[in-house]
Formats: structure tokens, C-alpha cells, sequence
């Protein structure tokens, strides 16, 4: 094996590279999170950006084999914010200098969807006097309807891939029209072409998945030049046909474990783009997120949809924090961000630096 220390120093990884350090365990996975840190601390600094997390609907027209709310799961209680809900919650945001928003929902296409996101996005420029930044995630759309919100005020888009790898992409979702890899590609060519701030993200310990596969996820984020990434450990869902892999699952701390690896890694790799902190490396560490900004996230989502809204939003089992309120959340936060010895950046928008520079 490699010299860790080794690999460390060099400008560009190799494929066998990451997977040496994705294997990484003790003294060496110590040298690995340092130098992760090392590198945030000279790129991003120590600062964590709000990005204030409105789930507005948990209305689907997808049917991904691991998701909660994937639209042949009878359980789910289906929601639809109202426009004056998501603009409150929005203000919520603005008063409390978070400067920054995210607007997620389950897939949905068509005119009046489109029509609506338009209008929401004109609303939210006029109250907070055009300062809040709007990230979407609202998934596959024609390059046409993603111009008309960039004309509308929204600047990030995060359309996450799951899976780099075609063959494993098609082992978590179902192959027909709706359900197509290289249209979600396509999609991420189009975000990036009409100049959004461009999100992807993968989940971590998959069924299927392998340490290559893991290797091959970071090495595509980089080749496609991505601005910001979510990325967290794979987490079930009883109401998944996936479920049914769950005995054959790498340990949840393992892929806890995996996941901050990854991070770290991709920090290294992109020594300037936005990693956030997800909220299911909370469901399996109460510490989770700490430890992620320590080495390398930089982004929290904090969530602000209303309360009673939260629990139906679950794309995963025992996902945390569904019965706080936004303010209960702010605070919980304020205290775990210290503990990583890092800064919120309050009123800052937190551009991704590797999109300003590009």
C-alpha cells in the first residue's frame, strides 16, 4: 500500500489513490481528515453558510427505488405549501440574515408548476430586496423552464445524481422514460450551460455499490467542474423496494464512516467548491454534522419549513430535527457550529468561489 502521507502531497489523485483513502483507518485516516482541514481552513476558511431548507411539497411523479416519498408509496401524507406559507418561512429567513435559500420538492413538471416557482422567485427577490439567494431543487426540468427561473432570481441548482455509475443508477431506479440517467446528465449540462451555481451529490454505502464506484463519483464531480455538493450515507426507508437489500447493507457506522471520507477526499480534490453538511450523518451521530465541517463541509441547511409539514418530508427513516421549530433549530445550530470551532457567516450569501473563479 501507498504511503498516505504520500498521496497527500500530491496535485492530482489517481483513481487507486482514492481508493487507498477511502480504506484509510487510524493514524492515517487522522492524517487524511488534517489535511482535509488544512485545506478548508485555506480555501473556504472556517466559515459555515446558512441555506435555509423550505420543503415545500412532498408530491412526486418519480419512483426511485430508495425514497420515501416516491410516488407508488400509498403511506406518505402528501402536502403542497401554500404560496403565503413558503413566503413566510422565506421572510423567516431574511430577518435572520441567513441570506441564503433552498426550495426542494418532489419532482413535478408542467406549466403551472413552472409558472408557480417563477412567481414565488419574483415574490422572494421583492422581500428581501433582491439579497436573498434562492437555490432549487426541484429536479429534471427543460433547459427552458431552468432559464426561466434563472431569469427569475434563482442562482444555485442542486439535482443530485445518486450514482455516477450507469449500470448502479438503473440498480436504484426504475428503467423507463421517467427514469433516465442520461437525461439527468443532460439536465446537469443544461443547469451548468445557462450559468447556475451547479449542485450533484451521491449516497454513500448503497446496495451494489463499491469502493471503485465511490472512487469513480468523486473523480466525475471533478471532471464536470461541479460549483457545490450534498452528498450523505445511504439511509433506508421500510417503504422502499430497496429495503429488501437492507441485510446486505455495510454497517451504518461504516457508511457513516465512508461518508466523511468522502467529504474530506473531495475537499482535498476541490479545494474550493461548497460540500455541504447533510442532515442524515445526524441520524446516525448526534455529531454528525460537526464532524463533517471539521473536515471540510461548509454549508447547513437548516430546515424552516412549518413544523407540521416536516415528518411527511421523509425520505429516509429517523430523520432528526422534525419537531423543532425554525427558531429551535437556529439556536441548536449556533451551539453545534462552535463546537466545530467554526463561524456562521450571518448575511453572507456564501457563493461558490469555484463558480465565481471559473
Amino acid at each position: 500500500m501507498q504511503n498516505i502521507a504520500d498521496i497527500l502531497i500530491k496535485e492530482t489523485f489517481s483513481r487507486e489513490d482514492i481508493i487507498t483513502l477511502l480504506r484509510v483507518e487510524g493514524d492515517d485516516k487522522k492524517l487524511l481528515f488534517e489535511k482535509a482541514h488544512e485545506v478548508k481552513q485555506k480555501y473556504v476558511q472556517n466559515k459555515v453558510y446558512f441555506r435555509g431548507l423550505i420543503e415545500f411539497s412532498n408530491i412526486c411523479s418519480k419512483d426511485c427505488l430508495y425514497c420515501g416519498i416516491r410516488k407508488s408509496n400509498p403511506s406518505v401524507n402528501r402536502y403542497n405549501l401554500s404560496d403565503v406559507e413558503i413566503l413566510d418561512a422565506a421572510r423567516f429567513a431574511f430577518e435572520n440574515k441567513y441570506a441564503s435559500i433552498v426550495l426542494q420538492s418532489g419532482e413535478m413538471t408542467g406549466n403551472f408548476f413552472s409558472r408557480r416557482i417563477s412567481n414565488l422567485l419574483d415574490q422572494i427577490m421583492k422581500l428581501s430586496n433582491n439579497t436573498l439567494r434562492v437555490t432549487l431543487s426541484c429536479g429534471e426540468q427543460s433547459a427552458d423552464t431552468y432559464k426561466e427561473w434563472f431569469d427569475h432570481g434563482a442562482s444555485r441548482y442542486l439535482l443530485r445524481i445518486e450514482s455516477s455509475n450507469r449500470d448502479l443508477y438503473y440498480k436504484l431506479h426504475p428503467q423507463d422514460d421517467k427514469h433516465s440517467f442520461e437525461t439527468r446528465i443532460a439536465c446537469l449540462e443544461n443547469i451548468k450551460t445557462i450559468g447556475y451555481q451547479t449542485g450533484t451529490g451521491v449516497m454513500i454505502g448503497l446496495p451494489f455499490q463499491t469502493m471503485e464506484d465511490m472512487a469513480d463519483d468523486l473523480l466525475w464531480m471533478k471532471s464536470i467542474e461541479i460549483d457545490m455538493v450534498g452528498m450523505g450515507p445511504y439511509l433506508e426507508h421500510a417503504d422502499t423496494p430497496l429495503f429488501q437489500f437492507r441485510h446486505d447493507l455495510l454497517p451504518i457506522g461504516t457508511r457513516f464512516d465512508l461518508t466523511l471520507k468522502m467529504i474530506a477526499i473531495l475537499r482535498i480534490m476541490m479545494k474550493n467548491i461548497n460540500i455541504a453538511a447533510s442532515t442524515a450523518l445526524q441520524s446516525i451521530d448526534k455529531l454528525g454534522r460537526e464532524k463533517a465541517i471539521k473536515i471540510g463541509a461548509n454549508i447547513i441547511m437548516p430546515n424552516i419549513t412549518p413544523g407540521q409539514y416536516r415528518n411527511d418530508y421523509k425520505l429516509y427513516d429517523n430523520k432528526p430535527c422534525t419537531d423543532e421549530n425554525p427558531e429551535d433549530c437556529k439556536s441548536c445550530l449556533e451551539i453545534r457550529i462552535a463546537l466545530a470551532d467554526n463561524d456562521i457567516a450571518y448575511g453572507e450569501w456564501g457563493d461558490s468561489i469555484h463558480h465565481l473563479q471559473s
